[in-house]
């Protein structure tokens, strides 16, 4: 899905996974202070749309989802994750009921094989799953906006902001009149301020939950059967995951940023030194600079100086190890 706010002045499309948005408008500062603000917009537009609907909805979901669903109250933001039978992260759902449907966002590249699983799993379960991608775009509004949201449009409303199903075809009336749009730049360098992870960036083919702070956000502890429970609750009787979420300070000197998958080591072992982790976000602030998630392994000194590649990194604990 191309966005068509791609035309608007600036823009410069991103490139990989939110390919089809714009990475920013020309001013990525400028862009971050808005939203932080609470002014502003962020075009989500290349997100997968998925709802879901029928009477058995709700129950249905509780039964594949980590989050504890039967009984979400209509217009309840919440979130989840679709595991593997080994509780693997396989889909990261951001939801909300509306009363009568459904409707959730995923990752762009992960919507046709949430969809097939979904189908998958209806047996005689009175829901209908559909892909609405093409009919609707999903636009962020931050923290404290008085953007006004159409009337009927689904809206998701946490702490960190409002994320609207709006229909495709008001994406760009809603942008002028609600705007100025920030790029996806903007919106992820507050995403990792605020430590919050992002299938594909912070999970690999092997990550659980635990190490990425999702228990209790996406993850309840206290509900019955879903496919990969058992990993979810022996790791939490014991105690260990075996990686742990941190957040990294970049050594601001740096003019480049260390990509995902760049190598994290401990700073006094130099470049040469055993691998530790690696990058899984990084990005520019507009307040603390050059900042970065990283996965690394859970016996890692919390006080530890690290290499990011090779740029010096101090951390700070998201996940306790």
């Amino acid at each position: 899905m191309k966005s068509p706010l791609l035309s608007l002045p600036g823009a410069v499309p991103a490139e990989g996974r939110d390919e089809g948005v714009a990475a920013h408008y020309g001013d990525l500062f400028r862009e971050q202070r808005a939203l932080a603000d609470g002014s502003g917009l962020v075009d989500l537009s290349h997100r997968g749309v998925v709802t879901v609907t029928g009477d058995d909805r709700l129950t249905w979901l509780h039964l594949l989802l980590t989050q504890h669903v039967s009984d979400l109250a209509p217009n309840q933001a919440t979130e989840a994750l679709i595991l593997s039978a080994n509780g693997h992260i396989e889909h990261a759902l951001y939801l909300v009921d509306d009363g009568t449907t459904v409707w959730m966002h995923a990752e762009p590249e992960t919507r046709e094989a949430l969809v097939a699983y979904l189908e998958s799993m209806k047996f005689f379960y009175r829901v209908e799953v559909a892909d609405r991608t093409e009919d609707f775009a999903v636009v962020h509004l931050p923290a404290g906006s008085i953007a006004q949201v159409p009337d009927g449009v689904a809206v998701r409303e946490t702490a960190h902001g409002r994320d609207l199903f709006l229909p495709r075809a008001e994406l760009e009336t809603y942008a002028a009149a609600h705007g100025p749009v920030a790029g996806i730049l903007a919106y992820e360098a507050l995403r990792v301020e605020a430590h919050r992870p992002r299938l594909g960036f912070e999970t690999d083919h092997r990550t659980i939950p635990h190490e990425l702070g999702w228990i209790g956000s996406a993850v309840h502890l206290q509900k019955g059967c879903y496919r990969g429970q058992e990993t979810v609750a022996r790791v939490h009787n014991l105690g260990k995951p075996p990686r742990r979420l941190v957040f990294l300070h970049l050594d601001g000197s740096e003019v480049h940023l260390p990509g995902h998958g760049a190598p994290v080591r401990l700073a006094a072992d130099g470049e040469e030194g055993r691998q530790l982790g690696f990058i899984t976000t990084s990005a520019r602030h507009h307040e603390l600079g050059p900042i970065a998630l990283a996965l690394v392994k859970r016996n890692v000194a919390v006080d530890a100086e690290l290499l990011a590649g090779d740029t010096a990194a101090a951390q700070e604990t998201v996940v306790e190890p």
